[in-house]
């Protein structure tokens, strides 16, 4: 039991990890611009919303989630569809709650970034006043 309650918190790092890459970073642009370009232009609504799965990291994650299960077999808490369906909707959520901290992470390092060097331009410009 504890080793299936333990995989809630090991899970999430991987699908979070895979849902990340596929839908935001330079390595899948080029497909991912062609699904968002497919998930605006196709006539039917699920030809659409299949494409659009690719481009969001949200519901991509519940794809990797998906695919994780089928491959591991993982149970959270039960050993019967009980816990099949626990894990599809609670490994998710924790992977998009790491998914939110990572970009909250990311906005705070920016703005950092951002703080310093304004303060940098402006002890250039008060020290090449005083000289």
């Amino acid at each position: 039991m504890a080793s299936r309650s333990s995989g809630c918190s090991f899970w999430p790092y991987p699908i979070a990890s895979v849902a990340r890459t596929l839908a935001q970073e330079e390595l899948f642009r080029e497909p991912r611009d062609w699904c968002k370009r497919q998930s605006e232009a196709c006539h039917f609504l699920l030809q659409r919303k299949f494409f659009y799965i690719f481009t969001c990291e949200y519901c991509l994650s519940h794809w990797v989630t998906l695919g994780m299960l089928l491959l591991t077999n993982f149970r959270l808490l039960f050993d019967d569809w009980r816990g099949w369906v626990m894990a599809f909707f609670a490994l998710p959520f924790v992977a998009n709650a790491y998914l939110n901290l990572y970009a909250r992470l990311r906005v705070d390092i920016t703005q950092a970034k951002t703080e310093t060097k304004k303060l940098e331009k402006e002890a250039k410009v008060v020290s090449g006043a005083s000289e």
